[in-house]
């Protein structure tokens, strides 16, 4: 799965590697600790629309949701049943987006029981694009609207199930089009785990399991006299 992100790199140069027109509400970055219900950096585009890097709440609203918790947050949603679930399969068909980040965190336990994080980015270096659904969601009580966003998972290849049983559906540059709807149809085959050696990752801090947390501190690589 996919709980914690981080995004480094100011808005203007992740809206230029996609290709996007940066919006006036993105977060300012950089954030090393991005958690659910905070704002996201989003890729929306479709056949006729340009490209465009907006700010959406990570957590899908779905639309009979009288109030953001309503229900379960709906930070993650399981490719594998995406078009069953009445929150999600209208939106997989219509309203998709990629979700950018520099890295995202997992975590394993270690034999007392301790979550030991573990910080994950591409091998290449560059940025991630997460597959993804948005809701737009109005709040029934003032009128507001809010768009609101999930990322998909699949089951981990077969490097990252040493860390957790589940990943982010991780889209290639060559596909950003396709997924967003682009290139017409047939995005369905882009949601599978990414391939083996697309990802690496290094332990970190204990500090980053705190969601008060933030600096670059929480990326650095983690030395055992950090925490005894």
């Amino acid at each position: 799965m996919c709980g914690r992100m981080a995004l480094t790199l100011p808005p203007a140069a992740m809206a230029h590697i996609f290709e996007a027109a940066p919006a006036n509400t993105l977060p300012e970055g950089p954030n090393y600790n991005v958690c659910p219900t905070n704002d996201v950096a989003v890729i929306t585009g479709g056949p006729e629309q340009p490209r465009r890097m907006e700010a959406m709440r990570w957590g899908l609203i779905p639309p009979w949701y009288k109030k953001p918790n309503d229900g379960p947050l709906l930070i993650n949603a399981r490719a594998e049943t995406v078009l069953e679930k009445p929150a999600f399969r209208d939106a997989v068909h219509g309203r998709r987006v990629l979700v950018v980040a520099n890295g995202f965190y997992e975590w394993t336990k270690d034999a007392d029981g301790g979550r030991d994080p573990w910080y994950i980015t591409r091998c290449d270096g560059s940025p991630l694009a997460f597959a993804a659904l948005w809701q737009s969601w109005r709040n029934p009580a003032n009128g507001e609207e809010m768009r609101t966003v999930a990322a998909l998972t699949v089951a981990a290849n077969a490097p990252m199930q040493a860390i957790h049983h589940r990943m982010p559906v991780v889209v290639e540059p060559t596909d950003w089009a396709l997924w967003l709807g682009e290139n017409g149809k047939g995005a369905a085959p882009l949601m599978r785990a990414a391939a083996d050696d697309v990802l690496q990752w290094h332990r970190v801090g204990r500090a980053v399991n705190s969601n008060r947390a933030e600096g670059p501190e929480l990326i650095e690589p983690w030395e055992p006299s950090q925490e005894g």
